[in-house]
C-alpha cells in the first residue's frame, strides 16, 4: 500500500499543525516558569510590593506569604516551576514519544486541578485575589486545553 502525495500533504499539513500546538504549550509552559518564579521570590521576601497591591482584594504578598503557599513546607510556587518544567520538557524533548501526548493531558490535568483548588482559597478562604496567580491559571487552563486537542488527534 502506497502512500499517495494527497495523503503526505494532509500528514505534513496535520504534523504543522501538530508542531504549533506544542510550540504554543512551550511558549506557556515558560511564562509559567516566569511566574511561578516571581511567585516564589514574593514567597520568601521580607517587604511588601506594590505591583500586585491592588487594594484590599487584590494583593500577592497576602496570598504568596498565606499558610496555603506552601504544602509540606514546599512553596506552592517552586511546584508550580516543577510543574510547567515537566510541562515544558514533555512539550519538546519528549514530544515525538507516542506516549507523550497522554501524559501531557495528565500532567496539565493535575496542574489546572491544583490551580483550581488555590483559587478557591483565593476565593473563599483567604477572600484576596493574586494576578500571579490568576495568570498561572490561565496558564495551565490554555495548556490543558491545548493537551487535549493534541491528544484527540493521535489515538
Amino acid at each position: 500500500m502506497s502512500v499517495t502525495s494527497e495523503q503526505a500533504s494532509v500528514a505534513k499539513v496535520e504534523s504543522s499543525r501538530n508542531n504549533l500546538l506544542f510550540l504554543a504549550i512551550t511558549i506557556l509552559a515558560v511564562a509559567g516558569i516566569a511566574v511561578s518564579a516571581v511567585s516564589l521570590e514574593r514567597h520568601y521576601a521580607k517587604s511588601a510590593t506594590a505591583f500586585c497591591d491592588l487594594g484590599e482584594k487584590f494583593n500577592c504578598d497576602i496570598v504568596n506569604r498565606s499558610e496555603y503557599s506552601g504544602v509540606m513546607g514546599i512553596p506552592v510556587a517552586g511546584i508550580g516551576i516543577v510543574g510547567y518544567g515537566l510541562l515544558l520538557a514533555l512539550a519538546t524533548v519528549y514530544r515525538s514519544r507516542a506516549e507523550t501526548p497522554l501524559r501531557l493531558l495528565i500532567a496539565a490535568i493535575g496542574g489546572l486541578g491544583f490551580a483550581l483548588y488555590l483559587t478557591y482559597v483565593e476565593a473563599y478562604v483567604l477572600e484576596t485575589w493574586c494576578i500571579l496567580c490568576l495568570s498561572s491559571l490561565g496558564m495551565i487552563a490554555g495548556i490543558a486545553v491545548l493537551a487535549g486537542v493534541i491528544k484527540a488527534k493521535r489515538p
